[in-house]
């Protein structure tokens, strides 16, 4: 079993990620999170959400409609641009993206009968009202950044903001992909976090600059290792249609060096787009400057579940602990589903109790799981497959003096800790 299979195993049997309608089947490239799962989601984004607008005095916060009008669609490009090459192979009937067939090969079989690409547009379609007509055709959202540019004159006024300032959101968006895989690393529904940041044009080079060092930063906050990161610029054969200059955010997955976030230099494509579309003015009067003028916009755009796989797979670790394997995930603790895992002793002479008083206090503070269940050693083991940071013993000597052995998931090392401190305690080291 390679490395992605066992962490899809680790992912069910935790309750991290199941497969969307599993007991009909499941639906292929759609993925459910589980009650681990959704905590660590929740919190990426809301550590990205913290970083991007809590932190800075230059960026505001808008959540848009995943539905858009048709011709935001036609202005942004995507309706003409947004496609990818599909080729069948002629002997295994499987269909895949043109760059996957290498030297006109089948990926899956090898074989060369392989169709000519035909360009495949990857917005999903569908009809809002009553009727299917071609008048009522919209589409689900495929980026995020759109309702950001729409939204721009909008956000503009009641923020009192001046250039340069950024909007951000988190949202759904949907891309028909023709083959997707690597679990939850391409899919057809997926989430974004996303901040366009506007700056007067002759200061984008700097700014790109600017966002590039502070989002390889961020990873780093995470708790991904260094070394796993890379960034890569992007050819002139790669450039996307709207970009003047483009970087990945690159990570090391088991599957080859795969993009993490794209850090975008649109120029002023955007929101010139959508006011020749429109015909709304969306330009900028720079009081400083006397001058009025379409801000540029440099873009940083992340995926939470791709962010949340790398999470995964760099906290993965299979250790030999005294002649015995050992799974653990080394998650950050601030990123960690739970906190602490609370264990009496034994379920008996009044430890259950205390450690359910335990875990009602600490509830208030951060999530955290009582298991009494087994040895404790096995316990500890569970929690360590979860990423849980902290292992919490209620015993004997509890009832004594009102403390606890408070043990870390990485070290393994124990110490002392009365019950009252155990807030103060955990949140410091969190």
């Amino acid at each position: 079993m390679d490395m992605m299979d066992t962490l899809v195993s680790l992912c069910k049997r935790r309750g991290f990620i199941f497969q969307s309608s599993e007991i009909y089947g499941g639906l292929n490239s759609c993925w459910d999170y589980g009650p681990l799962g959704v905590e660590l989601k929740n919190n990426i984004k809301r550590f990205w959400w913290r970083s991007m607008t809590q932190l800075r005095d230059d960026v505001v916060g808008i959540d848009a409609s995943i539905l858009m009008h048709p011709s935001v669609w036609a202005a942004s490009g995507h309706l003409e641009a947004f496609t990818d090459p599909l080729v069948d192979c002629k002997s295994c009937k499987q269909r895949f993206r043109g760059d996957e067939a290498a030297d006109g090969k089948c990926p899956r079989c090898g074989s060369l009968r392989i169709t000519e690409a035909r360009q495949f547009n990857l917005m999903f379609k569908t009809y809002m009202g009553p009727v299917e007509e071609e008048g009522a055709i919209v589409y689900l959202r495929p980026e995020t950044a759109q309702g950001i540019y729409v939204n721009f004159q909008n956000v503009l006024a009641p923020s009192r903001q001046k250039l340069p300032f950024g909007i951000a959101q988190i949202g759904k968006a949907f891309r028909n992909e023709i083959s997707p895989g690597n679990f939850i690393f391409r899919t057809r529904e997926f989430e974004q976090m996303e901040m366009q940041f506007f700056v007067k044009p002759g200061t984008d080079v700097e700014w790109l600059e600017k966002w590039k060092a502070e989002r390889l930063a961020w990873y780093a906050e995470l708790g991904l290792r260094p070394g796993k990161l890379r960034m890569h610029r992007h050819s002139q054969k790669e450039l996307a249609h709207y970009a003047r200059d483009a970087y990945d955010i690159e990570y090391e997955f088991p599957f080859g060096w795969k993009e993490l976030e794209g850090i975008h230099n649109r120029a002023d494509y955007d929101l010139s787009r959508h006011q020749s579309r429109s015909g709304k003015d969306l330009s900028y009067f720079d009081d400083a400057a006397g001058a009025r003028y379409i801000p540029y916009i440099i873009e940083t755009s992340a995926g939470v579940d791709r962010t949340l796989l790398t999470c995964l797979v760099d906290a993965y670790r299979e250790e030999e602990v005294r002649g015995e394997r050992r799974v653990v995930l080394r998650l950050h603790p601030r990123i960690a589903p739970m906190k602490a895992g609370i264990f009496p002793l034994v379920r008996r002479d009044g430890l259950p109790e205390i450690a359910a008083d335990i875990a009602r206090g600490l509830r208030r503070h951060m999530p955290v799981f009582v298991d009494d269940s087994g040895s404790i050693g096995r316990r500890y083991r569970r929690q360590d497959e979860a990423g849980t940071p902290f292992g919490i013993t209620v015993d004997s000597q509890t009832q004594q003096d009102g403390t606890v052995t408070v043990r870390d998931r990485d070290t393994m090392q124990q110490e002392r800790v009365k019950i009252d401190d155990l807030p103060g305690h955990l949140r410091k080291r969190i």
